[in-house]
Order: C-alpha cells, then structure tokens, then sequence
C-alpha cells in the first residue's frame, strides 16, 4: 500500500491530508508540511501487533487488525 500526504490550505490556515481527511491546522505551510512528515514517519515505526481505528473517505469508522511488520509506504506531497 501507498499513502501520500498532501499541503493545502484548510480552516484559515494550512493543514495535511489523506484523501479528504484533513489534519488539525498550523499557522504556516512549513509547520503543516513537517507535521505531515511526522505522520508519514509514524507509519513507518515497527512494532507490535495491534488494532486500529480510522475513518474512511464516507466519514464511517472502521476497526482493522495490522500485523507489526505491515507498514505502508508513505510520503508527503510537495505542494
């Protein structure tokens, strides 16, 4: 699986997204693009098992079991 996470403007400031799921906002393009770089690291950090929960573009939630090693490859847009 591919993620990528892309800059924009959002809510009066600037913020990251997933597909149409936007972050919380930051004062500057800067600060959103290096948030977006955390999160893109934090996809990447190995450890164990575990279930999560996240919300798909129709604004459902959905609950998944991941395997310690099934990390995507993850990367932010320069935009």
């Amino acid at each position: 699986m591919h993620l990528t996470y892309h800059i924009g403007q959002h809510d009066g400031g600037w913020a990251y997204r997933l597909n149409d799921v936007w972050s919380e906002t930051y004062p500057s393009h800067v600060a959103a693009r290096e948030a977006a770089h955390r999160a893109a690291c934090r996809q990447q950090l190995e450890g164990r098992n575990a279930e999560i929960l996240f919300q798909s573009e129709d604004g459902s939630w959905h609950r998944e079991h991941v395997e310690a090693g099934d990390r995507p490859e993850v990367d932010v847009a320069n935009e």
